[in-house]
């Protein structure tokens, strides 16, 4: 147990912009990682430029040690224990981390899951939400064990589901949650006081991973279900569907609709290789 004056030490795993504003939470907490881990740099843009994620760019910026491993492996290991933690906090990382980085940190390693666990464990809680109309979700704080988002859970929150929310409000919305919880959970981790709950496996649901082609729409599909997929798929890989053309077919990208008196209304779309255009514009055109 740690006492009071001690600074808490952690390491922090995660890639995407979305943990950014949960890193600067743990850094008005006074719990600025020791070390960052995050993905290595990837070829982006059209010339393939060398890019650094934005969890490196947030270390950088705050002169934070950062690692970017090809193989978690044991010479990853002994990286990690040089540095000497009290825990691991791991969000959107991106790769699964084996038992031994899992055992590391004395107090262990710790998850914020964008879902009320064991409902949907997986990478797409937020859009799982919405494709199934689900009416409620919320954020869980879990203590990471092997298996897929199945550790004891040590604190959630509820929330009601916003009738026309997209993926990326949503996930935005439990994303500020989740990053409060953290930060009020982990004195609780370390002075002992912290309440561990496990979860109950067999009402546990999985989610599957997003592709590309999930995107498609069949406009003669019900309407609702359409405007849940516009919804759940917003921003990305986004919604489409095909139209004829001489010599074969044209994508069209659904760029905003709504749904309206059991209708689902296409009101802007970006079809293959011309400007945004609005919807009527476009079948004018065909």
């Amino acid at each position: 147990m740690k006492n009071q004056s001690e600074k808490i030490r952690c390491i922090f795993f995660g890639t995407p912009e979305l943990v950014v504003s949960i890193l600067e939470e743990l850094k008005s907490a006074g719990m600025a990682p020791a070390l960052v881990v995050t993905s290595p740099d990837k070829p982006q843009g059209r010339g393939l430029a060398l890019t650094p994620p934005p969890a490196k760019i947030w270390a950088e910026q705050n002169n934070i040690p950062v690692l970017q491993p090809l193989k978690l492996d044991s010479e990853f290991c002994r990286q990690l224990l040089l540095v000497n933690c009290d825990l691991f906090i791991v969000v959107a990382y991106g790769k699964i981390l084996p038992q031994e980085v899992i055992d590391i940190p004395k107090y262990g390693t710790f998850n914020i899951h964008y879902s009320l666990l064991p409902k949907y464990r997986g990478a797409t809680p937020v859009e799982s939400v919405i494709l199934n109309r689900d009416q409620e979700t919320g954020v869980t704080i879990q203590k990471m064990v092997f298996e897929l988002d199945a550790g004891p859970i040590v604190a959630e929150e509820k929330i009601s589901v916003g009738e026309n929310e997209t993926s990326p409000e949503l996930r935005n919305r439990l994303n500020d949650i989740g990053k409060k919880m953290l930060v009020a959970i982990i004195p609780k981790i370390i002075d002992g006081t912290a309440i561990y709950r496990e979860q109950n496996h067999a009402e546990a649901t999985r989610t599957k991973k997003i592709n590309k082609e999930d995107g498609l729409i069949d406009t003669n599909d019900p309407p609702e279900k359409n405007y849940r997929k516009y919804l759940a798929y917003y921003g990305w890989p986004g919604v489409y569907f095909f139209t004829k053309k001489k010599g074969g077919e044209t994508r069209v990208v659904i760029k905003n609709a709504e749904f309206v008196n059991g209708e689902f209304k296409i009101k802007r779309v970006l079809p293959e290789g011309k400007k945004e255009m609005d919807y009527r514009d476009f079948l004018r055109g065909i």
